[in-house]
């Protein structure tokens, strides 16, 4: 796969590789079946950009569990839009549940927060959250998730799932922005 790609009209420069991804997925899959082992743990996947991320993690993570999709969105385009969509059309139950919140990315940590309280409301027995892409810089709330796959500088990324409005989902790596 190219070290440069395009998206739209955007130019974007590999960052991390495929093989660094696949070997940090196997780690955080590791170390969460230790944490969880023998409590049948609620994996909430994040749609649209966690999917890729969460396919290999779950495969990573031999234990008895559950997942569930949500779809939640703060971003047009490269910025956020400062407005939460939610589309919680769940029927997984999370009181009383060990519940694993799997994101593709956490920068501001708006989107995260908001869905979090609304678990929090339901009051599962343990709310976790594993990220793939961590930015400690662009982050506006006092939210550290729980697992990071890696801590990135506050820089606009596609790829394993991320995209620039709709492009970029499918590249097996991750990719900077290089004309910011």
């Amino acid at each position: 796969m190219d070290d440069i790609v395009q998206a739209h009209d955007l130019t974007f420069r590999k960052m991390i590789t495929a093989e660094q991804i696949a070997e940090r997925v196997q780690e955080m899959g590791t170390q969460l079946a230790r944490d969880f082992a023998g409590r049948h743990p609620l994996f909430l996947i994040v749609l649209k950009g966690a999917y890729m991320f969460a396919a290999d993690l779950l495969r990573a993570c031999p234990i008895d569990q559950e997942v569930a999709f949500v779809r939640l969105s703060s971003y047009q385009g490269t910025r956020s839009s400062g407005t939460v969509r939610m589309d919680l059309d769940m029927t997984a139950k999370v009181t009383d549940r060990q519940v694993i919140i799997v994101e593709d990315i956490v920068d501001t940590g708006r989107t995260l927060e908001a869905f979090r309280q609304k678990l929090l409301a339901d009051a599962p027995a343990d709310l976790k959250v594993v990220t793939l892409l961590h930015k400690p810089e662009a982050q506006a709330f006092d939210l550290i998730p729980d697992y990071v796959g890696f801590t990135i500088p506050n820089e606009f990324v596609i790829g394993y799932g991320l995209d620039y409005d709709e492009a970029g989902r499918h590249l097996p790596a991750i990719y900077q922005r290089t004309d910011t």
